[in-house]
């Protein structure tokens, strides 16, 4: 079903959400705002988003390697207590999350972190294709920005299907976890290594 931008912005309002997890609510609640507003609340998405601006001084270096020792991971994760970065819930998230980026090698942390080069090649690559393909003009910016979307999801940690759970993205992932430990957290940084390959990811 459609759902119109003024529909997924108020919800975005109400929630703190951001806004493709308050279109893909609105979806699923065929449309009904206070319906939607449950959902990402049952997620935990809701009370992250009402977290996420306290300060997060205390947390975790970690790392991982796999196995066969070929990549490993440093990752840095925030979260708000020392009390928090000592619990199970946050240890076991962090660690999940270092697996994750050895297993799919995001590129950036967030998608404010993607750079205005990477971007330009990818839409003119994008565009490239869709009027190569003999895509109407009309359609191509469409094409462009579904392709777009698409690169976000691939490339960006908070963003990409988690590999445990394909069904939820890194970031969701996150967010369940704030819900549990009733603290704000965030990933700082994070870097992959790779054997043999020159500097890092």
């Amino acid at each position: 079903m459609q759902i119109s931008a003024s529909t997924v912005k108020e919800l975005r309002v109400k929630t703190g959400v951001g806004m493709m997890e308050c279109k893909k609510a609105l979806v699923e609640a065929g449309g009904d705002v206070g319906e939607a507003e449950k959902i990402l609340r049952k997620r935990g998405l809701a009370v992250a988003a009402k977290k996420a601006g306290r300060a997060t001084g205390e947390g975790a270096v970690a790392s991982y390697i796999h196995t066969g020792g070929k990549i490993g991971v440093l990752i840095e994760v925030n979260c708000e207590t020392d009390f928090a970065a000592r619990s199970g819930d946050f240890q076991d998230l962090v660690r999940a999350v270092a697996m994750h980026i050895a297993a799919a090698a995001p590129r950036f942390l967030r998608r404010e972190d993607v750079t205005e080069s990477d971007l330009a090649d990818e839409r003119e690559i994008a565009r490239d294709q869709a009027i190569r393909a003999g895509k109407p003009e009309k359609v191509v910016e469409r094409i462009v920005e579904g392709k777009m979307e698409k690169y976000y999801s691939e490339n960006v940690l908070l963003e990409q299907p988690f590999v445990k759970d394909p069904d939820h993205t890194v970031g969701q992932y996150i967010a369940e976890a704030v819900a549990r430990v009733g603290e704000n957290i965030q990933v700082r940084r994070f870097c992959r290594y790779v054997l043999g390959e020159n500097g890092s990811e």
